[in-house]
């Protein structure tokens, strides 16, 4: 369970739920206070590129891509570059090696980005549970499935 200092990393869906501002995204924003957090939640450029790839695939319109754009700007972006990062890739990697976990790239890329600046992954799926909390903070946070619209 998150405490209210911790520094929240935002998973890609979480992102997108927040931007459909359906029933989830709604339930994410309010019980985390993402958009009023004193420290503002972070997000991986893994994020960020899963993202645009995604606006780009669907062809989101300037208003969806505005949105976005006022979304990210106001959280903390972390470059996944960062040595950190790189260093946080490498454990996590060789854990999910070790373990057998076949947990996707950038599932990792995220997840180290997370572990370095000492954030709480806020995810909707399962891909990075199993790192917690060895490896990584993990919040899950099931889904709202009623009343969903889709972008």
């Amino acid at each position: 369970m998150l405490r209210p200092n911790d520094l929240i990393s935002l998973d890609t869906n979480v992102l997108i739920h927040w931007l459909r501002q359906n029933d989830t995204g709604m339930q994410l924003r309010d019980t985390y206070r993402l958009h009023e957090r004193m420290d503002r939640p972070c997000y991986s450029t893994i994020v960020e590129g899963e993202i645009r790839a995604l606006a780009t695939v669907r062809k989101w319109g300037a208003e969806k891509l505005k949105r976005l754009d006022k979304i990210l700007a106001e959280l903390v972006r972390v470059d996944a570059g960062l040595h950190d990062v790189v260093l946080a890739y490498a454990e996590i990697y060789a854990a999910d090696q070790a373990g057998g976990h076949n947990t996707g790239q950038n599932d990792i890329w995220i997840a180290a980005t997370t572990k370095a600046a000492g954030a709480v992954l806020l995810t909707c799926d399962f891909d990075c549970v199993w790192m917690s909390p060895g490896l990584v903070k993990v919040e899950h946070v099931r889904t709202v499935k009623h009343g969903e619209q889709q972008l």
